[in-house]
């Protein structure tokens, strides 16, 4: 028996052809969500959107400090665990329901009727920024030096483990799962609705930018220069900056009194429609992972705001460029970007990922 966990929007996207996939081959499944994302337009739609069953289990965690939400999911994952005596668990990404999945598991000793460990399988393994400030970068190296199962969507991602001294044995590279669900849902993501034009857009006339990191909206200094930043953009371009804001971004602006010029603020949306965002975009402006690889695959260009990237593979192929946190050189980058030809090869794969996961799992 497989168990797939899942806790925030990011998870749920990049899982759904792995759960297609289980599907398809009959494989004995369930999926156990955190609860990490627990607004409606964090979670639940993406199940509903993307054609899947609702979760199996919900922990309902929410929002907690890191300490705090890693171990009330440890505790609840660990309790489900035991009742259902999976073969593997399968984790996706960098986040704490990644963290708090690989350790409840790792430390688990019933296994079907057996007493052997839970094996661990990490869907997108061996993701590096080098920098040990970021959360998320925690988790992934933890995540990946606990599984048994590596599973890193292109060479540059296996030549990050291997050179940790990960056995070969372990990894295998599959391409990313977000290449699965982009293919799969953008045709139907252009049928269901014309987002662009509801919201009174029209393609290629607008800028899209997310802000979520924790390192970038909880800094009231960093994150009035990237608004200051943005800003600029607009009044050179004139075109406005599309912004669906996260909840989280969304307190911080309100509680450190900032101001927002250019701006045109809308909710959170399902992924059909952020697809259809992100794809008549003229340019994305983001410190989001998954967006920098989207557009990568949609070849819209990229400036991504932090200091660094776990994606270097998008700034090697010419979709993205690092721009930091600075508002002149947020600007600089997107004059740069704005110039560039969109002729770059998608380097996360031929997506299929979902199914070659899946297959390695259930060789049978």
């Amino acid at each position: 028996m497989l168990a797939i966990i899942l806790g925030t929007r990011p998870e749920i996207i990049k899982m759904s052809p792995i759960i297609r996939s289980c599907e398809k081959q009959g494989l004995d499944f369930f999926v156990l969500h955190t609860g990490q994302h627990y607004s409606y337009e964090m979670d639940r739609v993406f199940f509903e959107e993307l054609g899947l069953a609702a979760p199996d289990y919900n922990l309902d965690v929410g929002s907690k400090s890191h300490a705090e939400q890693t171990g009330l999911i440890m505790a609840g994952v660990e309790k489900i665990l035991a009742e259902k005596k999976p073969d593997v668990v399968l984790v996706q990404g960098d986040t704490n329901t990644v963290l708090a999945g690989t350790l409840a598991a790792s430390k688990c000793y019933v296994r079907g009727n057996r007493s052997l460990p839970v094996e661990v399988g990490h869907v997108e393994a061996g993701l590096r920024s080098f920098d040990r400030t970021m959360p998320e970068e925690v988790n992934r190296v933890v995540a990946d030096h606990l599984s048994d199962y590596l599973f890193a969507p292109t060479d540059v991602a296996k030549k990050n483990l291997l050179n940790e001294g990960i056995p070969e044995r372990k990894i295998s590279v599959t391409g990313n799962t977000i290449v699965d669900a982009v293919f799969e849902n953008l045709a139907l993501a252009k049928e269901r609705s014309d987002t662009v034009h509801d919201i009174g857009l029209s393609a290629n006339g607008y800028f899209l930018v997310t802000l979520h990191r924790q390192e970038n909206v909880d800094n009231k200094k960093r994150l009035k220069g990237i608004l200051e930043g943005l800003a600029q953009i607009h009044e050179s371009s004139g075109l406005p900056l599309v912004f669906p804001v996260h909840p989280r971004t969304e307190k911080m602006i309100k509680s450190f009194g900032l101001k927002l010029k250019g701006f045109q603020m809308i909710k959170p949306q399902g992924f059909l429609e952020f697809l259809q965002l992100e794809s008549n975009a003229r340019l994305a402006l983001t410190d989001s992972g998954g967006v920098q690889e989207e557009t990568c695959i949609l070849k819209v260009p990229c400036v991504t705001i932090r200091n660094s990237t776990e994606r270097p593979e998008t700034v090697d192929v010419g979709a993205n460029i690092i721009a930091g946190v600075d508002p002149r050189s947020i600007v600089n980058a997107a004059e740069i970007m704005l110039d560039k030809p969109h002729s770059w090869k998608n380097p996360f794969g031929d997506g299929k990922a979902g199914d070659r996961i899946v297959g390695i799992l259930n060789p049978h």
